[in-house]
């Protein structure tokens, strides 16, 4: 992933997307380092804020935007990613719960933007903290500076983020928890940060207005239009449960569109998207009704594990349907048009969790 993709990219894989420091899938030990002395104090910024030009201002204001949908996304979906690591099956890790980045995440323009809004710098900062997870636990913060963990110094500068995954990727894949070094208002603070099972899917948000959501079998992109017309954090969170849980049931590999989905999600998550990918369905073949049912159903399973409520389910996918129908060729229905037969299943798996949620049962489809 080159550098104008990233600033908008929650992944949860290191593996998959240098950058995110959330996860261990990688199967490769280390062997033990003697540690080295992290820096007594450092400033998470140590250079002078640049010059603020018109350029830098519209620049700072998508920036702005974009970071706070980024963060309402990683929020809303830190329950359903954890809480659902056991439906998630082989698509679950351990994860630190956590991303970091600097001002070499962002590209051209928004370097500066980055510096001026963020107060990023050289040196890799906590971004976004998993709601639920060992790092928020931890009391780790957003704005936190990476110095070291387990004694290893992290890396600065420009590959900072690939440097530091391949580091805390294998040491949280082989332990329970990490010592993390961090410089907080001016001093260092030591922190023991546990690891967290959770769904290692990637979640990103896409630079787009139209009605939509995304998965490949790896991540999950929903739109800047779609987080707007949903409104609520609940509408938000049947829209990811749905689509991670299409990719829990293997729907794109299943209906060979892995690669098509893959490269508008790879699009739509630049700093400037190209849009004309998004006329008609951009390639995008229908989804079976068979499978977006069972995907509907799954979801609605995942979202009740979260503790979001599921009795506005219906209503949100009617209002989408009605308000985007088929007609709208990069909407939402256009991909998934079986709107009567997913409202039916909807009906149904909201009433058996129901029952099961009054039964005290186990909240497993």
């Amino acid at each position: 992933m080159n550098k104008t993709h990233k600033f908008n990219t929650l992944s949860l894989v290191t593996t998959i997307a240098a950058g995110t420091l959330v996860t261990a899938c990688s199967t490769f030990q280390s062997k033990p380092a003697a540690p080295e002395a992290p820096p007594a104090v450092v400033s998470s910024t140590t250079e002078a804020p640049p010059v603020v030009t018109a350029k830098m201002s519209a620049a700072r204001a998508q920036l702005s935007q974009m970071v706070a949908l980024q963060d309402r996304l990683y929020r809303i979906a830190g329950p359903l990613l954890i809480n659902n690591a056991d439906l998630c099956r082989t698509q679950a890790r351990n994860l630190l719960g956590f991303t970091a980045k600097n001002k070499y995440s962002y590209s051209g323009e928004f370097v500066d933007a980055a510096q001026a809004v963020l107060n990023y710098g050289e040196r890799l900062e906590v971004a976004s903290v998993l709601s639920g997870s060992g790092a928020a636990r931890a009391g780790l913060r957003k704005g936190d500076a990476l110095i070291a963990a387990n004694g290893k110094v992290l890396p600065i500068g420009a590959n900072a983020e690939t440097q530091a995954a391949a580091i805390l990727g294998p040491l949280a894949s082989t332990s329970q928890s990490l010592e993390l070094t961090v410089a907080r208002g001016g001093t260092n603070q030591q922190l023991k940060v546990p690891v967290t099972r959770a769904c290692a899917f990637k979640i990103d948000i896409g630079n787009a207005d139209n009605i939509n959501a995304y998965s490949d079998g790896q991540r999950v992109m929903i739109t800047r239009g779609m987080v707007n017309f949903a409104q609520s954090d609940e509408a938000v969170a049947y829209v990811l449960a749905k689509d991670i849980a299409h990719n829990v049931l293997g729907h794109a590999a299943t209906t060979k569109q892995a690669y098509t989905v893959g490269s508008i999600i790879d699009n739509l998550v630049a700093v400037r998207p190209d849009l004309s990918m998004l006329i008609g369905t951009a390639g995008v073949k229908p989804v079976p009704q068979d499978l977006d049912a069972a995907a509907d159903r799954l979801s609605l399973y995942m979202v009740a594990r979260a503790g979001y409520s599921i009795d506005g389910a219906r209503g949100f996918w009617q209002r989408l349907a009605t308000q985007y129908p088929a007609s709208v060729l990069n909407g939402y229905t256009a991909i998934h048009p079986a709107v009567s037969h997913r409202l039916s299943v909807i009906d149904k798996t909201v009433a058996e969790i129901k029952s099961k949620q009054a039964a005290k049962r186990p909240l497993v489809p």
